[in-house]
């Protein structure tokens, strides 16, 4: 069996989690969420831990195991911390700030670029050239962080545009004569 699928799940206090067959609902502080596990995979709950199991033992029974225990691992950790992505803007004049629902971005270009919040995402501006991207989804979290940073990602001869917390971007040489 997977060996991520063997390490059980635990549920930390104040989450609660419901399994109904292969549905499983996971509620806390931070929100809650709901997930349809595969058929192939078997949930259930054991001395405050979720274990999954493969229903048969086929190569891909037991790799949606490791899959279906990583997703709900996700979700618990999401609804009882939340998780969150760090950008970077960096050039002359980029800046964001958040006006109600729509975070505006001014990156170099003609027009300023207005994304729009989606729901169960909170976005941060701490400083005029930083940006957080907060949430108990971590698909949701990254996606969002995707499409702003693709809005101008880093160019490799000066490095301007918006990338991640701590990402290195390596410079290429400017052409020579």
């Amino acid at each position: 069996m997977s060996r991520v699928a063997k390490a059980p799940v635990a549920i930390p206090s104040g989450v609660e989690v419901d399994l109904r067959g292969n549905a499983i609902e996971v509620k806390g502080p931070q929100g809650r969420m709901a997930w349809e596990c595969h058929r192939l995979v078997e949930p259930h709950e054991e001395e405050g831990q979720l274990r999954f199991e493969p229903r048969q033992q086929s190569r891909r029974a037991v790799a949606l195991t490791g899959t279906a225990r990583s997703v709900v691992s996700n979700m618990v950790t999401g609804v009882s911390e939340g998780f969150e992505r760090r950008l970077e803007l960096r050039g002359v004049g980029y800046r964001a700030q958040v006006q109600g629902d729509t975070l505006q971005l001014t990156l170099g270009f003609s027009h300023p670029v207005h994304y729009k919040i989606p729901e169960g995402v909170k976005i941060e501006v701490p400083t005029q050239t930083e940006v957080v991207v907060r949430g108990p989804d971590k698909q949701q979290v990254g996606e969002v962080a995707a499409q702003i940073r693709g809005y101008r990602p880093p160019e490799p001869y000066k490095g301007k545009g918006v990338r991640y917390s701590g990402e290195r971007v390596v410079l290429k040489e400017a052409k020579k004569k």
